[in-house]
């Protein structure tokens, strides 16, 4: 099934690919390679979503924000394949940064939201190398930044 029908199906919106707001591009191909940088976690109103998970949000509401940022990934991907997501061979690796307290240790389960995305819209091609990785702060006060790597055909 085509990756456009899967996301009509699971009744999913892709957000506007964002331009990037420093001196990096939003996506870069390099041989058979297209990197995508971190996307953050921004709502379905175009709203940052904000805190630290463990504190201010709970491991759930982590997840779904890095499922938002999975979204803007797809977004990205379309955008740097010129709207043709069958370019896209495999997802390659995921890396997951969770705002999060000194305590918390679901990192694993928080990035599960972007993953389990990717893998409902590629099923195996989707399935990637990962890390997820607390930090004590992310850009504008986001709750969650997702980058990715993948293999084009």
């Amino acid at each position: 099934m085509k990756i456009e029908n899967k996301i009509k199906d699971l009744k999913l919106v892709l957000p506007e690919a964002k331009a990037p707001v420093g001196s990096y591009v939003a996506s870069k191909i390099a041989g058979n390679l297209l990197y995508i940088s971190g996307q953050i976690s921004i709502n379905e109103k175009g709203e940052l979503i904000k805190g630290k998970v463990g504190k201010d949000l709970s491991t759930n509401d982590g997840y779904e924000a890095a499922k938002r940022c999975g979204l803007s990934i797809i977004a990205q991907l379309k955008k740097a394949c010129d709207g043709d997501l069958s370019k896209i061979k495999s997802c390659v690796k995921l890396t997951g940064f969770v705002n999060s307290t000194d305590d918390f240790t679901e990192q694993p389960k928080v990035i599960n939201g972007a993953s389990d995305l990717i893998v409902s819209l590629f099923g195996d091609t989707g399935m990637h190398t990962r890390a997820a990785v607390s930090t004590n702060s992310l850009p504008l006060g986001v709750s969650v930044e997702v980058d990715a790597i993948f293999e084009l055909n």
